[in-house]
């Protein structure tokens, strides 16, 4: 049987990093990680940074693993880009004040469940479209990085998804956020092209920041396959169609 992710690896793994590509697109990954965090964790909590999916999208999502999301005390959905603009104080509106009201209402949210005893998950869904809305690798970088030092602090696990246009030229956000991720997992179509059976595969590789996890990695020679269905994803080795949820 094959499953994924490891419970390990959603709790206890630092920083994550997601990259996927357009034919080959890890929405289904995100809401894997969410779906372990709150259903087979005890005490846990996630936030889901939401750039690019709207909480409807994400709640339907959800619903059809059997996770129902609304009223639920274990998960926050924050609009990133209204929560980036909202302040206390009246600032300049510039890229990193609004990144930073960001860390501000974290720290926030993460210290009062650490208070509680609870162990979060912290999801942002899409750091490429902020790239894309004029902020700047720099930018984005010394965002992650700070993100990164809030939830070690509070011992939660941080998955950032970045999106590869060109897997042979990944770009300089790619190379900035894999200096500070402790895994980095690889979501890839097939090189002959998706077929009924299979949708893509997925590689782990452990980044500079490892922070040793009993989950073996997956390099592309042994990268696990899944195909998408209805009711989520299922998972199986290369070369066989039996696939498990």
């Amino acid at each position: 049987m094959q499953t994924f992710p490891p419970s390990d690896l959603v709790i206890n793994a630092g920083f994550v990093l997601i990259t996927d590509e357009l034919p080959a697109p890890a929405d289904f990954l995100l809401h894997r990680f969410l779906h372990v965090q709150i259903r087979d964790a005890k005490q846990s909590h996630c936030i889901f940074l939401s750039v690019s999916e709207d909480f409807d999208r994400v709640k339907t999502v959800a619903s059809k693993a059997t996770l129902h999301l609304v009223q639920n005390a274990k998960f926050k959905f924050v609009d990133f880009v209204k929560a980036s603009e909202a302040s206390p104080e009246k600032t300049t509106g510039d890229a990193d004040t609004r990144l930073y009201n960001i860390i501000n209402l974290l720290s926030l949210d993460i210290g009062a469940v650490k208070a509680a005893e609870e162990q979060t998950l912290v999801i942002l869904d899409d750091i490429s479209s902020l790239e894309w809305l004029g902020f700047s690798p720099l930018a984005l970088f010394r965002f992650a990085r700070a993100l990164k030092a809030l939830c070690l602090k509070s011992g939660a696990t941080l998955v950032i998804r970045l999106h590869i246009l060109d897997a042979s030229e990944p770009g300089h956000l790619f190379r900035l956020l894999l200096q500070l991720c402790s895994y980095h997992i690889e979501v890839r179509p097939l090189a002959s092209g998706r077929s009924g059976a299979v949708s893509g595969e997925l590689c782990l590789h452990s980044g500079p920041c490892e922070s040793g996890l009993k989950s073996r990695p997956l390099s592309r020679t042994s990268a696990l396959q899944y195909r998408l269905t209805d009711g989520g994803a299922m998972f199986f080795n290369k070369g066989t169609s039996e696939g498990v949820l």
